[in-house]
């Protein structure tokens, strides 16, 4: 079992411990939006489970095109960030309940950059954040950012 599916397998139980909720209880809903790229592989672009939504790794393609948008490391994080935003939008969360966030940067040099789009995007109470540089299976893809929001129970 690789890193990421122990990292989901515990959220879950996590999940679990926290809403008290049984296995039987935890139902997956998964969430599509025109307003995100579609997947390039046998994923969807996030999954909702209770109060969690789990957003796949997303990178600055167009949701039109599904093309990388032109551009330099500014370009392709707003843009990520923007399909992260709608994906959230059509699982009836947004970036303020967003709690955990990997960015992913093929270049340690855009780091900076990155966060100056990216603070515009959680401008206050930003979430937990880890950033990694690795190599991307798409090319010219510069960053890719996945996300863990918690919608609060509404009365």
């Amino acid at each position: 079992m690789d890193q990421s599916w122990i990292a989901l397998v515990t959220d879950i139980r996590l999940t679990m411990l926290h809403t008290g909720a049984s296995v039987s209880a935890m139902v997956k809903e998964v969430v599509r939006t025109s307003g995100a790229p579609s997947p390039i592989g046998p994923f969807s672009q996030a999954a909702k489970v209770a109060n969690f939504v789990y957003v796949a790794g997303q990178g600055g393609q167009d949701p039109k095109t599904n093309r990388l948008v032109e551009g330099t490391i500014r370009e392709q994080t707003r843009q990520t960030l923007e399909n992260i935003k709608n994906i959230l939008g059509a699982s009836g969360a947004s970036l303020e309940d967003v709690v955990q966030v990997r960015v992913f940067l093929k270049d340690s040099q855009d780091f900076k950059t990155m966060n100056e789009v990216y603070s515009t995007y959680f401008p206050r109470d930003p979430p937990a954040r880890t950033t990694v540089v690795t190599r991307f299976v798409v090319e010219g893809m510069l960053v890719e950012i996945d996300a863990l929001a918690h919608i609060e129970q509404r009365s």
